[in-house]
């Protein structure tokens, strides 16, 4: 999720100067700057979502999708689709689905923080209940300057470390996936990410402390955005060496992407995602979507009672296109029947999908949650009490 309602994290996308290189600049709704810097131009994706992008050519809108061959790039042409699924030949449950677990990466601007001040961690009875429920998996968002302070290549805070092991004991004791969340943006200490090095031998550090547990998922990194395409690349493909040479071989890894990791854009941003490689053909391409005006998650309302499939529906075809698996991490929507409405027609939408969307997270549980308007923190969290009866169905 781009901003913390509680935690104050990183900033938005709105910017009083001109914007930098791959971030947003235009789409129904944007109110921030609209220019480039030298050398990007605002081109655009969809309605929603425009970006800055290398090269001087004027923007224009995306094309109208030739039915089998060009991917939907605009919501008008995924309005024509969401009628009918892409395919109906992978229809089935999905492999994962679950709650978001957010409270330890709280407090980022106070590092390392005060564990029950600035950050707390899930509660075991929270994660009893919705695996009850029948959720299988949880994902687990903390901070990397806490986990590995001081420097990438430095070793692990051992009490940090304990609390996160705990978190995942807890969750994979009781049968389900924990999915281990860098929850960072691509950023350390507030700087952008360069150097492949010194990630992996942070990677290395995370995946030999978890290389044990079968029921762990690695995600290499929270919403990248405003970061050079081959940058984005480059570190995956770091972590995913990394991972697998610590001898954690059996785990799915989920590969983030660029501009947030937005799924309605997923197919003009991230293409180029698809040359990673693992050895253990065990990646899935992990997507962020939520559904109001300019695709946030900060507003309750939902754009349309058909905008769950039409924000994905181009995601689907670039799956199947080019042979890979994808997760939606986060999703959410309003307590009221359009967003109720949309969620369910996206969520039909990869069941009948299955063969390339393998699961679904909402955003999100936590104990610091209040009334937060998707908070699914058991009893009485808004999204729990309206959507945990429709949801749960989805369980696998």
């Amino acid at each position: 999720m781009r901003a913390f309602v509680l935690s104050g994290a990183f900033a938005g996308a709105a910017v009083a100067a001109a914007n930098g290189p791959w971030a947003q600049c235009g789409g129904n709704g944007w109110a921030g700057e609209s220019t480039c810097v030298d050398g990007y131009t605002c081109t655009v994706s969809n309605e929603w979502y425009s970006q800055c992008l290398p090269g001087s050519a004027a923007p224009a809108p995306a094309p109208e999708p030739a039915p089998t061959t060009t991917l939907v790039t605009s919501t008008k042409a995924a309005t024509s689709t969401a009628a009918a699924p892409t395919s109906t030949s992978g229809k089935g449950k999905l492999k994962w689905f679950g709650i978001n677990q957010s409270v330890a990466e709280f407090g980022e601007k106070t590092l390392p923080g005060v564990w029950g001040k600035e950050f707390y961690f899930p509660s075991d009875d929270t994660i009893a209940t919705l695996i009850k429920d029948g959720y299988n998996a949880f994902r687990v968002a903390f901070l990397m300057e806490r986990l590995v302070p001081d420097k990438m290549t430095g070793p692990a805070n051992a009490a940090y470390l304990a609390n996160l092991t705990h978190t995942v004991d807890t969750i994979t004791k009781g049968g389900a996936y924990a999915i281990l969340d860098s929850h960072n943006y691509g950023r350390y200490y507030g700087n952008i990410i360069t150097d492949a090095s010194e990630f992996k031998a942070y990677w290395t550090t995370l995946a030999t402390a978890f290389k044990g547990n079968d029921k762990v998922v690695f995600d290499t990194n929270n919403e990248w955005h405003d970061v050079d395409q081959s940058v984005v690349l480059s570190l995956n493909q770091a972590a995913i060496d990394a991972i697998r040479g610590a001898g954690a071989t059996s785990q799915w890894i989920f590969a983030e992407g660029n501009s947030w990791t937005g799924a309605w854009h997923w197919n003009t941003t991230n293409d180029n995602l698809k040359a990673l490689k693992d050895p253990q053909d065990k990646l899935a391409y992990e997507m962020h979507q939520y559904l109001d005006s300019d695709g946030s998650g900060t507003s309750a309302d939902c754009v349309s009672a058909d905008i769950g499939v039409q924000r994905i529906v181009g995601a689907t075809e670039w799956l199947k296109q080019n042979g890979k698996k994808g997760i939606i991490g986060e999703f959410a929507g309003g307590a009221n029947t359009q967003c109720q409405t949309a969620i369910k027609g996206m969520l039909d939408h990869m069941e009948a999908n299955s063969d390339v969307w393998m699961g679904a997270v909402w955003w999100a549980g936590g104990p610091w949650w209040a009334d937060y308007i998707f908070s699914f923190e058991p009893p009485s969290g808004t999204a729990y009490k309206y959507y945990n009866s429709m949801l749960k169905a989805y369980a696998p």
